[in-house]
This record gives C-alpha cells, structure tokens and sequence, in this order.
C-alpha cells in the first residue's frame, strides 16, 4: 500500500500487461491494471483509492440503475516524443463533467479531486500507453448515483470511478449518413449538452434502423422543418462548403466537444474561415447542387475524425467529394495528433504532463 497526498495506492500483485500487445489493441476491449474510486457520502467527496481493476457490488435497489443518475466523459493520454505522458486537454473535459453533473443533479467535484485522481492513476498505469503513432490510452471517468433506495428521488450517495485502456488508431472507412426527420437525440431543454448514459440509449433505436437501411450513422437535427444539422451519430458534425468551415452552433441539444473546440481552433490557426451557425438540409442539398460542399466529417474523442461519403436527405442520396490526402479534416487531423505527442507547439496548454 502506498499514500500520495489524499489517494491511497493499492497496486496489483501480477499485472496483466506482459500479456498485452499494446501494438494491436481492438478498441474498447483491452483494460489497464487499476481503477480509481471515490465516494461521495454525508455530502462531500471522500479520498480516493486506487486498486485492481475489477467488479464493482451494486445492489438492485441502486438509484442510478432506475432513475439514471449517470455521467461520463471520454478523454485520452498519449505517449510523448520526449517520453513522458500527457493527459489531453483535462481542464475541458472537467468542466463538461462539472455542466453534466449539474444538469443530472450530481453532486460538484472539485478540480483538484478530479485532477489529482486522474493524473495518478495515469502515473500508476503509464506503462499502458501505447508508443506507437495514433495509439492512446482511453480514460473513463464516470459517476453514478449508488444510494441504495427505489423511491423516486435525487441520490444522496454517489460513486466516482475511472478505469483506462490502450486503444490503437480507429480507422474508419467513409461514412455513409441519414438525416434523420423523425427521431430526434435531444430537445430543447432537455439534456442533449450532457454527456449522460441516457442520450446513448435513447439513440441506439433510431441508429439501428440506419444501419439496416444501409447507412452507417444518422445525422441528427433539432426536428424542426428546417432540419438543422445537430450532430453525427455519437459525435459533432463540420461541413466545409466553399473554403469555410461550418458547424452547428453549441446548444443545449448539443454537446460540446472537445475534439470539436480543437479542430474549431486549430482551423483557424490554420486560417480557415470558421462559422458557428444553423444549417439545414436545405442547404446541404443547395451547396451540393453547386458544387461547394466540398467536406463533410464527424469529430469525436475515439475517431478523432470519421470522413462522410454520402448523405442521404429524404430519401435522395447525395455524394460527395472523394477523400484526399489534402482534405482539410484530415490536415487538422494531423496538427491535432502532432500536439498531442509533442511533434508541434503546444502553444493552448492543452497537455497536461504526468510526472512519473
């Protein structure tokens, strides 16, 4: 057992790593070591442990299984040129935490629980890093309601925990996308900006009818006649049309992506035109018809970007451009992956360095 500041280290006797080649990890199926865990009782958060990854004892009766008290965020660390690890943009994706337990009536964490939870379990794990180019380690920090009682009510005990796992590059062919005109994945008002279990499962039905009419994903809107464009699938939508870059504006139907807020300022680094606005099917179809749509990609934390082929709008399909080296998703792309690892400036601080 080992004590660091208010974390209490419980490090596994044989680690599974040996068994690991960190060079071909399926995404998503591979887990590191240890996990971290903290609860929140009599109204505060309590000191963190770190131990062995392994099951976890509910009971039945827990809040978060009927009422959905959950929250999640998706983040990485990379292995550096020189080396060392870095967590990628940590103070972003706290704050989402922070907006997402607010509006699902978690209980607030404080940045320096949260900060020092994730940079030592990373530093416990950093053998799990995978070196190799476009590999990361996947962090997932979660929180969930774990009182135990069935009446509909806000929990009064919570459970925080995060566990990571190498994931090689996700390779995604070109996608071929749906705008959806009768399932929505949020509402004004409702929790679309949060990064909440409930706004995956509620999409899974609509997505599914995708897939088996040939589409990968679906392109959601706010519902309205006007179908203005909301996200991709799982992940945030960009156009470029014309030379500008244009993204649907942030929302309390849309959530704010972190791999979006990098390519948005990363672009314009670049000197990329960028609009943050509405835009509808109509205009997709127009700005095809003349030959300006010249892009269209989905951002995320697990792809990074996810090139679109084909959308399909009221069941006529529109084609775009074949994907090139010099697609402008791709050049950002590539400045991305470069200040993750160190190979260009980091001039936004996005890299939060863990000591080892």
């Amino acid at each position: 057992m080992i004590a660091t500041e208010n974390i209490t280290i419980n490090k596994i006797k044989n680690s599974r790593l040996p068994k690991v080649d960190l060079n071909n990890v399926p995404f998503g199926s591979v887990l590191s070591d240890h996990m971290l865990v903290s609860n929140y009782i009599n109204g505060e958060w309590q000191p963190s442990v770190i131990e062995p990854f392994g099951d976890i004892t509910i009971s039945p009766a827990m809040l978060a299984l009927h009422y959905g008290q959950i929250v999640f965020e998706g983040m990485k660390a990379f292995k550096m040129k020189d080396g060392s690890v870095s967590i990628f943009r940590m103070e972003k994706h706290y704050d989402r935490f922070c907006k997402s337990m607010e509006r699902m009536c978690i209980p607030p964490m404080s940045y320096e629980h949260f900060n020092e939870a994730m940079k030592a379990l990373v530093k416990v794990d950093a053998a799990w890093v995978p070196g190799s180019e476009g590999s990361s380690l996947y962090i997932r920090p979660f929180v969930f309601a774990s009182e135990e009682r069935f009446g509909v009510k806000v929990a009064e005990e919570y459970k925080f925990i995060i566990f990571s796992g190498p994931v090689g590059p996700y390779y995604s062919n070109p996608l071929k996308v749906k705008v959806e005109d009768k399932y929505r994945r949020a509402a004004s008002g409702g929790t679309g900006s949060a990064k909440c279990a409930g706004n995956y499962g509620g999409a899974f039905y609509p997505s599914s009818l995708a897939r088996k009419q040939g589409f990968d994903q679906v392109l959601w809107t706010d519902g309205s006649s006007e179908l203005n464009i909301e996200e991709s699938g799982t992940m945030n939508v960009l156009f470029m049309i014309n030379n500008v870059l244009v993204t649907p504006s942030l929302s309390d139907s849309i959530l704010d992506g972190i791999t979006r807020d990098s390519f948005i300022t990363i672009a314009k680094d670049m000197g990329i035109k960028v609009e943050e606005r509405k835009i509808g099917a109509d205009e997709l179809i127009s700005a095809h018809g003349k030959g300006i749509l010249q892009e269209a990609f989905g951002t995320g934390t697990a792809a990074v970007v996810a090139p679109i082929q084909l959308i399909s709008i009221k069941g006529k399909d529109y084609t775009l451009p074949a994907i090139k080296d010099d697609n402008v998703a791709l050049k950002i792309k590539q400045r991305l992956l470069d200040i993750r690892v160190g190979a260009a400036p980091d001039k936004n601080n996005w890299n939060t360095i863990v000591k080892q």
